[in-house]
């Protein structure tokens, strides 16, 4: 899929916080520079067709942008950043160390796995979609698990405990929200084009706010076994002044996750900038 004269390939997830922000630009009820084209996928999908350059315009980790760079650069609005966002590690009973053990991870390319290996450095790691890890940590396939997403709700439903909160974890350590998920547009496409799908993107999720009964019918479509209330909780959680637009004190948080990962050996460095600027 590419960049064509009359229609954007637009990738984003399941998710209600996305589903919701997206509904409008989807729809044709904000001005676009192009019609879009929803293409729904779970994130690491996403985040595995970044690194091939197959979509112009993508929902996709953090950590996987970092590693895209060359191709791709993020838009200021309809990220995820926030307080109280973070990913959870969530095991069957008390466990006091987690080097050596083995954890399920919902994707290399997560955000969440980076925060996994700068707190436990020596974990074995096990790869699976998000909505197969607490099924593995409840079956005691694995010691604990990586979750993201509407995970953090329905956990204490499948008897399992949480041993740590990454995203209280990185606050802590650095004062600054936690950056979980950015959208991108191709680097090679025009600068006004790149600032008039990132004004989109804001008018979308401007809609979303103002509208909150149009986009409900779409969210709950792709959220089939999720309860009105989980949904709503979700876009409460994720979807906030930062996806509005991100802002200086998120382009702090988003330099210091990349400084860190620059750190630990998971990018290399990268002189680029790393949200698109009005022309």
């Amino acid at each position: 899929m590419s960049l064509t004269p009359d229609t954007l390939h637009l990738g984003y997830s399941f998710c209600p916080n996305d589903t919701f922000i997206f509904h409008a630009l989807h729809a044709g009820l904000v001005p676009a520079p192009l019609p879009v084209q929803e293409v729904l996928e779970d994130v690491q999908t996403l985040n595995d067709w970044a690194v091939e350059g197959r979509l112009p315009m993508t929902k996709i980790s953090y950590r996987a942008y970092f590693g895209v760079m060359d191709g791709y650069v993020a838009l200021r609005a309809g990220g995820a950043l926030g307080r109280g966002v973070g990913p959870l590690i969530v095991t069957r009973g008390d466990v006091a160390d987690l080097n050596g053990k083995t954890v399920a991870s919902p994707g290399a390319l997560t955000t969440a796995e980076l925060l996994l290996r700068l707190v436990y450095p020596e974990v074995n790691v096990v790869r699976m979609r998000y909505d197969a890890v607490m099924p593995a940590v409840e079956r005691g396939e694995v010691d604990a698990g990586l979750i993201i997403h509407e995970s953090r709700f329905t956990y204490p439903q499948h008897g399992l405990s949480k041993h740590m909160d990454l995203g209280a974890w990185w606050e802590g350590e650095t004062g600054l929200p936690l950056p979980l998920g950015a959208i991108l547009v191709r680097r090679d496409l025009a600068p006004a084009m790149q600032w008039a799908l990132n004004t989109s993107v804001r008018a979308s999720l401007e809609y979303a706010y103002t509208h909150p009964e149009a986009s409900r019918a779409y969210i709950r479509q792709h959220a089939l076994e999720m309860a009105d209330e989980v949904m709503q909780a979700h876009i409460d959680l994720y979807v906030n002044a930062f996806s509005l637009d991100v802002g200086d004190e998120g382009t702090r948080a988003v330099e210091e996750l990349h400084r860190r990962a620059v750190a630990v050996g998971a990018v290399e460095t990268s002189g680029l900038p790393l949200f698109v600027e009005q022309p």
